[in-house]
């Protein structure tokens, strides 16, 4: 976990970081904009990515004119692209000389298979897909 992951402000310095009433900071929580981890007596706690999410909320909506469903779409897709870019890094380095056989799970989890290696692990999940990198001809 980085600092920037850190749950350590409560709703009421969240609010005032980011610029706004705790009352919305609950709303979005409540609409699944920005869900902060929950403290041991269920209270919100904030971390400085939260509150970074939180201003660019704010920016679009005020801004941009976006109604809040279509951010609460927006940074579904930019978490998306992320969990993309972090899968295709994975796959670019399975793919250097050793690792020729990988497998991608049906949740989009990939497992390197070294070379040689494939016959003595299981098989993959049933509906899993099985990709390899072609030999040199």
């Amino acid at each position: 976990m980085t600092a920037e992951d850190a749950q350590v402000f409560v709703i009421s310095v969240a609010a005032e970081l980011a610029g706004m009433h705790p009352q919305t900071l609950r709303q979005y929580d409540r609409l699944g904009l920005v869900s902060p981890s929950r403290a041991r007596g269920r209270g919100r706690r904030y971390s400085l990515r939260d509150i970074a999410t939180l201003r660019e909320v704010q920016r679009m909506s005020q801004e941009d004119g976006i109604n809040l469903a279509g951010i609460k779409r927006i940074l579904a897709l930019e978490a998306e692209v992320v969990r993309l870019r972090a899968q295709v890094e994975i796959l670019r380095v399975f793919a250097e000389p050793g690792h020729r056989v990988f497998t991608a799970g049906p949740e989009g989890d990939v497992v390197a298979v070294p070379r040689g290696q494939r016959g003595r692990r299981p098989p993959p999940a049933p509906g899993a897909l099985v990709l390899w990198r072609p030999g040199p001809r």
